[in-house]
């Protein structure tokens, strides 16, 4: 979908302003109505601020609607294919597609206990979780009180609602609802930056590892862009792996056969999914040490 300008919005009519912005909330349009008449805003913030506002200033019986209009995740409607877009998109950046039938089983487990308790799905904004992130979450949730959950669920589709209007909308401001993920490596055999050496990003889950992204360093030592951009990190374990062994066949250096260093696996944690993560690879053909930079 194209993105909207803030100054278009600004200057819609409401009826519009409201079908441009209707879904940014699950089923919730009144919500997009609502900021409707807060305008103009200044920034993107301030129409995020406006749209959240209008939630929380909602009756609680418009605000369990709310809640109850979202999906189970990896449920029925998401295997079905009856999904919104939106929720369809979101779910599958997770991989809560590609579920085994026993994963599948266990989601179906969870949503059940969850809505058991709480008479309400389980909501989370996955696109800052991994998979083993998601279902620590619903663990650790369900042991929660109905009142502590309803502003848990709440917080969350704030969370969502935020990255899709930065998707949706362009504006003078972006929303902190990315996070950064690079990496760089040095050659301190020779104290200089190691161009040539494929870079591998994967996430790891149990019994499962799957590739986020694949690069080579370039002069500097660095990716040409990050290994992840432009959304969160989603929270959970990862592995960098560097291909060293020819880069330093290349250079020449006093190697046995085969090198001591062929492959180099760093595995680390992302615990925050808006933040900045440099994970660095300093080596020499006999040693290696990374660290989290900034």
């Amino acid at each position: 979908m194209p993105q909207l300008s803030l100054d278009a919005l600004n200057a819609a009519s409401d009826a519009e302003f409201a079908t441009a912005l209707g879904d940014i909330f699950e089923h919730a349009p009144w919500v997009a109505a609502a900021a409707a008449r807060r305008r103009p805003f200044s920034d993107l913030e301030a129409l995020l601020h406006a749209m959240t506002q209008a939630v929380r200033d909602a009756a609680a019986e418009r605000q369990r609607a709310l809640i109850s209009g979202h999906p189970d995740l990896a449920g029925k409607a998401a295997r079905a294919g009856d999904l919104t877009a939106a929720s369809r998109a979101e779910q599958g950046a997770a991989g809560l597609d590609r579920l085994t039938d026993e994963q599948y089983e266990t989601f179906h487990r969870l949503n059940a206990a969850y809505r058991a308790k709480f008479a309400m799905p389980f909501i989370i904004c996955v696109r800052r979780h991994t998979k083993e992130s998601i279902l620590a979450q619903f663990e650790r949730r369900l042991a929660g009180e109905p009142a502590q959950e309803q502003g848990a669920a709440l917080e969350e589709i704030f969370r969502i609602a935020a990255l899709r209007l930065d998707e949706r909308v362009s504006a003078p401001d972006r929303l902190k609802v990315h996070g950064r993920l690079s990496t760089h490596v040095l050659d301190t055999r020779a104290g200089r930056p190691a161009a040539g050496i494929p870079v591998e990003l994967a996430e790891i889950g149990e019994n499962e590892r799957r590739v986020v992204a694949r690069a080579v360093t370039n002069a500097d030592g660095r990716t040409d862009q990050p290994l992840i951009a432009g959304r969160p990190l989603p929270i959970g374990r990862y592995e960098l792996s560097f291909q060293v062994a020819a880069y330093f066949v290349a250079q020449r250096a006093p190697l046995p056969d085969p090198p001591f260093l062929d492959t180099i696996p760093l595995r680390f944690a992302v615990a925050e999914p808006e933040g900045h993560y440099h994970v660095p690879l300093l080596v020499t053909p006999w040693s290696f040490a990374t660290y989290r930079g900034s």
